[in-house]
């Protein structure tokens, strides 16, 4: 995961939240005329200072995603700390994307360490890496966790806006490769409920239409309520625990909604290309079509790689 670009630890840039932002305000914003009006990215950084996370809502996202509770936060929950900052991010004035229509097509975390849920965090999140894609732009979401100075957590989520333009120079630096499918066995296949969407919701936040119910989610152009892509990738996450270094990588990409109710085969190999874990989940009834592709491998706590 490139660190080209990291913001430092304040500026005229940087805004200060003294809460986490509510969703459901933000994407009612959202649809309000004039947002996403093109242009550049704004210079824009958000600050959060979390003494800790609440331990009843933790258990309960634990309990929805599959993961144990023991003290320690899911490599994925981090981002759902940082998500409601990010919406703010992309709905603020002069971001230059609307957010209505943002498919969230890749999600890279890298996990310096265990994170404890009593531990004070301090968040930031940035957009940078506007770019053209071949259906229309392409941006990065990135999101920074560190305790007492130490980086702890990294994210970068990559949306693509279908049939937008990027006024900005593409990066000089190109995209990280995406991980491969590899052939692997069937290790868990999972019936998921008409429901799994809204269950997520009530423990992330994440209240997007898209997810809660079919009218909602055919209003803007899904067949019928779709699984969050988060939640897709934690449940498969969850199947590693135990398994998993101290410190290590995830690279997800999110290739076709999880549309609902629905019934989905996980398939898992170890060792590939990754020296780490390589997993494919697939339909169960149509094995050609492909939710999502994910890596995971080790890393050295504490560095910073570029690729």
């Amino acid at each position: 995961m490139s660190d080209a670009g990291r913001r430092g630890t304040g500026g005229p840039g940087t805004e200060r939240l003294t809460g986490t932002p509510r969703l459901g305000p933000r994407y009612a914003v959202a649809l309000l005329p004039g947002r996403g009006g093109g242009g550049a990215l704004p210079d824009r950084e958000l600050a959060l200072s979390l003494p800790g996370v609440d331990t009843d809502q933790l258990a309960a996202y634990a309990r929805v995603c599959g993961f144990a509770v023991d003290g320690s936060l899911p490599v994925t929950y981090p981002q759902v700390l940082a998500f409601g900052a990010q919406i703010k991010l992309m709905t603020g004035a002069g971001f230059p994307l609307r957010l209505p229509g943002l498919v969230h097509v890749r999600q890279r975390m890298r996990l310096y360490r265990a994170i404890g849920a009593d531990e004070p965090l301090e968040l930031r999140v940035h957009a940078e890496r506007l770019r053209p894609h071949p259906r229309g732009a392409q941006v990065d979401l990135v999101a920074d966790v560190s305790v007492a100075g130490e980086p702890v957590w990294r994210a970068r989520s990559g949306y693509l806006s279908r049939g937008a333009t990027a006024a900005q120079a593409p990066p000089t630096e190109p995209d990280e490769p995406e991980p491969a499918e590899v052939p692997a066995p069937l290790s868990a296949r999972w019936d998921l409920a008409g429901d799994t969407g809204r269950r997520y919701a009530s423990v992330s936040g994440d209240v997007n239409p898209i997810h809660l119910h079919p009218l909602t989610a055919r209003l803007f152009g899904f067949p019928g309520a779709i699984a969050h892509g988060m939640w897709t990738a934690a449940r498969c996450l969850s199947t590693l625990q135990g398994r998993l270094p101290e410190a290590y990588e995830v690279d997800v990409v999110f290739r076709a909604p999880v549309v609902l109710p629905t019934a989905v085969a996980l398939h898992t190999a170890v060792g590939s290309t990754t020296d780490g874990w390589a997993l494919t989940l697939r339909s169960a009834g149509s094995p050609e079509r492909i939710h999502l592709v994910m890596s995971v491998g080790a890393t050295t706590r504490g560095t910073h790689r570029s690729r």
